[in-house]
C-alpha cells in the first residue's frame, strides 16, 4: 500500500542520516474506505490517480503544520513510501475533511528502504506556506480568511523526486 507521510526539509535531512522516519505507530495518509465513498461517483479511469493525490494533498497540509513548529525553509514536503498492507490500520470511523478522511495508521516502523518517492514544494509556493503557517492559528479557531490563505498552498502543485534522488536535494538543499 503506498502511504504519504508528511514532514518537513530539515526533519528530512535530520532522519535521512539514519534511514529511521517514524517509529511505529505513525500516523500517514492513504487512499482510505472513506476517501473511495467519498469519490464514489468520480471517472472510474482517473479514479486511483485521483485517490492518491487527495491523501498525499491530506499530508501536504499536515506538513504546513509541521511547518509551525520546525524553522525549515517554507516548503511542504511529503514522502510516498511502500507498506505491506498488512501493516496498515483504518479508522472505521474517518471524518469525511481532510486530513481525517485519508488518515492510517502504520504498525511498523517507517524507514527509508520503503520510498518511492518525494514530494517539494518549489520556491514559488514560499510566500503561500509562510501565509499558511501563519494563518494556521486564525484558521484553526474558524477564520473564513486565515483558511483560505491555508487553502491557497493547494494551488501550488509539490515537485515530484524519485528515491534515489534524495541525496541530491539534501545535497544541492531548498
Amino acid at each position: 500500500m503506498r502511504v504519504y507521510w508528511p514532514t518537513t526539509l530539515s526533519e528530512l535531512a535530520r532522519v535521512a542520516e539514519s534511514g529511521l522516519l517514524a517509529p511505529a505507530p505513525a500516523v500517514v495518509h492513504a487512499v482510505t474506505r472513506t476517501l473511495r465513498d467519498f469519490y464514489a461517483d468520480a471517472d472510474p479511469r482517473d479514479l486511483e490517480e485521483e485517490l492518491e493525490y487527495v491523501a498525499m494533498s491530506d499530508a501536504a497540509e499536515q506538513s504546513v503544520r509541521l511547518l509551525a513548529r520546525d524553522t525549515a525553509p517554507p516548503r511542504r514536503v511529503v514522502l510516498a513510501l511502500d507498506v505491506t498492507d498488512g501493516d496498515v490500520e483504518t479508522s472505521s470511523d474517518a471524518g469525511w475533511s481532510a486530513p481525517e478522511r485519508s488518515q492510517v495508521t502504520v504498525k511498523v516502523a517507517l524507514t527509508l528502504d520503503a520510498l518511492a518517492s518525494l514530494h517539494v514544494d518549489d520556491a514559488e509556493a514560499e510566500a503561500d506556506v509562510r501565509a499558511a503557517v501563519a494563518a494556521l492559528p486564525a484558521a484553526d479557531a474558524g477564520d473564513e480568511e486565515a483558511q483560505f490563505a491555508v487553502e491557497a498552498c493547494e494551488g501550488h502543485d509539490l515537485l515530484w523526486y524519485d528515491a534515489g534522488e534524495l541525496p541530491v536535494l539534501l545535497a544541492v538543499g531548498p
